[in-house]
C-alpha cells in the first residue's frame, strides 16, 4: 500500500511550505511540490491535507513503559503504558527506562514490553539500569547490554542530587558512564546516560566533575527533569550553555508548579532566550512515572502519574502560549532527540526516514491524522488501532 498526503504544509521540522508527501511502506518515498497520484498497477491511499500541517512523528525519550515504583508502598505501582497512550499523543517512537524501583521493576520485562509496543506498531527502544549504581543491567555488563541487544541504546536513569538516589560518587558516574561510551562505539548506538536530576542543590555537580576531571566530553550526559524548580532550571541553562544537552519534563500537577516547576513550555521560551542552542533541549513526559510530592524531611506528601499526552499538550503550549516557533518547539521532541540518541531513520521528514508522520489542524492544531511505520494509527482524531487488550 501506497499513502499520498497531498497539499499540506510541512515542518520537517523546519518549514518547507506547501508539499506533497508519498509514504512507501515504512518510509517515506517522496517529499516533493506535487506527486501525481498513478494511474495504474498501484494501490494507494490519498489523504487530502489541506488546512494542516505535517510534522515528524514525536519522540518520548523518556518513558516508563511498564510502570514506575510508587514511593507510597506496592499499591502505589503504577499501571503498564499502553498503545493508545503514545499514539493519540501523536508519539511514535518510545524510549523506555526503569526508575526508583530496580528491583521488582527489571530489565527483562522491560525488554518485553519494548517488543510488544513494537509488535503493535511503534518504535521502541530501551536504557538499562534505574536509579542505583551499580548499574542493574540486562547481561551484568553495560557494554555487553549494549553491544548484543538491539534495543538498548544508553543507561538509565541514574539519580543524582535527589534522597532516592544511591549518592553515586564522581568516580562511579566516570566508570559507568565510559564503559557506556565504549559500549555505544562498539554498536553503532548513542551509549548516551540519562540522568535524573532531584531537587538537592548539589545539581548538576556531580557530572560537571566528571566532565573537568576526565576526557568524556558533556554530551556523554542526558539530564532530565531540568524544569523540577527555578534553582535547578538555572544551573541547567548554563549546563547547555557550555554545550551540555537539557530535559524539560512535560508531565506536571499544579501543585508541583505552584511550589516553582518551571512548566515546560516557558522553560523552552527562557532557554532559548537565553541563548542556548536550540539543538539541545527536549522534551519528554516521564510517562507512566510516579510523580511524588516529598515534604523537606522527605515524607511523602501525595503521589500522581505521569501521562504522555503531557508531551503534546507542552508543545502546543509553547506556540500558542509562549511564542516559541513551530519549527522550535517541534524540534524539541522530533529531531533532537533523534541526533541525541542517534536513531538514524526518525525525527525528520525526509526521503528514505521512517514514515512516521502527524497531521495537525493548523487552526487548532489539535492531532487529526497518525502514521507510525507508515500505518495509520489514528484517524480524524480517533484511534483506529489500539493496543491488544485495549479493545
Amino acid at each position: 500500500m501506497l499513502t499520498l498526503i497531498k497539499n499540506g504544509e510541512v515542518y520537517a521540522p523546519d518549514y518547507l511550505g506547501k508539499k506533497d508527501v508519498l509514504l512507501v511502506g515504512k518510509q517515506i518515498g517522496f517529499v516533493q511540490d506535487t506527486i501525481e497520484r498513478p494511474e495504474h498497477f498501484v494501490e494507494i491511499d490519498v489523504i487530502d491535507a489541506s488546512g494542516m500541517l505535517i510534522v515528524p512523528g514525536f519522540i518520548d525519550a523518556h518513558v516508563h513503559l511498564i510502570g514506575g515504583g510508587g514511593e507510597g508502598g506496592y499499591k502505589t505501582r503504577t499501571p503498564e503504558i499502553q498503545l493508545t497512550d503514545a499514539t493519540l499523543a501523536g508519539i511514535t517512537t518510545l524510549v523506555g527506562v526503569i526508575g526508583t524501583d530496580g528491583t521488582t521493576r527489571t530489565m527483562p520485562a522491560l525488554l518485553a514490553k519494548a517488543r510488544a509496543l513494537e509488535e503493535e506498531g511503534l518504535t521502541c527502544f530501551v536504557q538499562t539500569g534505574s536509579y542505583q549504581v551499580p548499574v542493574k543491567t540486562l547481561t551484568g555488563k553495560i557494554e555487553d547490554d549494549l553491544i548484543l541487544v538491539d534495543k538498548i541504546i544508553g543507561v538509565g536513569e541514574i539519580a543524582i542530587a535527589d534522597h532516592r538516589s544511591s549518592q553515586p560518587t564522581v568516580g562511579e558516574i566516570a566508570k559507568l558512564a565510559s564503559q557506556a561510551r565504549n559500549g555505544g562505539l562498539l554498536s553503532g548506538k548513542s551509549g548516551i546516560v540519562n540522568i535524573h536530576v532531584g531537587d538537592s542543590y548539589d545539581h548538576l555537580q556531580v557530572i560537571e566533575e566528571v566532565v573537568e576531571k576526565t576526557e568524556l566530553p558533556i554530551s556523554q550526559f542526558y539530564p532530565t527533569h531540568i524544569n523540577r524548580n527555578p534553582h535547578l532550571f538555572e544551573a541547567g541553562i548554563k549546563f547547555a550553555q557550555k554545550g551540555g544537552y537539557i530535559d524539560f519534563t512535560t508531565s506536571t500537577v499544579q501543585q508541583f508548579l505552584d511550589d516553582g516547576e518551571v512548566k515546560a513550555s516557558k522553560a523552552l521560551k527562557q532557554a532559548l532566550d537565553a541563548g542556548v542552542e536550540p539543538t539541545k533541549i527536549t522534551f519528554t513526559s516521564d510517562g507512566q512515572a510516579s510523580l511524588p510530592n516529598f515534604d523537606g524531611a522527605g515524607n511523602l506528601l501525595g503521589l500522581n502519574v505521569g501521562k504522555c499526552m503531557s508531551l503534546y499538550k507542552a508543545v502546543i503550549d509553547a506556540i500558542i502560549e509562549d511564542g516559541v516557533s513551530i519549527e522550535d518547539a517541534v524540534r524539541v521532541v522530533t529531531e533532537n532527540p533523534a541526533s541525541i540518541l542517534k536513531l538514524a531513520g526518525k525525527g525528520r521528514i525526509e526521503a528514505k526516514k521512517d514514515a512516521d508522520l502527524i497531521l495537525l489542524n493548523k487552526e487548532t492544531y489539535k492531532i487529526d491524522t497518525v502514521f507510525a511505520m507508515g500505518q495509520k494509527m489514528i484517524e480524524n482524531g480517533e484511534a483506529i488501532v489500539k493496543g491488544t487488550f485495549e479493545n
